[in-house]
């Protein structure tokens, strides 16, 4: 689930934002709408995002902390693969991976 760039660019806009529409995700991800929308379905497979229904509208968001968890964890294997200090080793690193 992590291996697409666009699903973790969607995960991160989740953890920073909270509950967002397929529209309002597109937006940030800078995706069209319908690709948006086959990549949550594929990360609601795997219960990595849950959806709200208000009225015609859905609104996605992280299943749980582990989700956002398992990004941040995925972030800093990748820091550490390009050699030296990885950032989230530095005394002044808040802990929360960006992107």
């Amino acid at each position: 689930m992590l291996a697409d760039a666009t699903r973790i660019r969607i995960i991160l806009a989740l953890r920073d934002h909270g509950e967002l529409s397929v529209n309002r995700l597109a937006e940030i991800v800078g995706k069209p709408a319908p690709s948006v929308s086959q990549h949550l379905a594929k990360l609601r497979l795997a219960r990595i995002v849950a959806t709200t229904r208000e009225g015609t509208k859905v609104f996605y968001r992280l299943e749980n902390e582990h989700a956002r968890q398992l990004v941040a964890d995925a972030i800093f294997q990748a820091e550490h693969s390009l050699g030296g200090t990885p950032r989230h080793h530095h005394p002044e690193f808040s802990g929360e991976a960006t992107a």
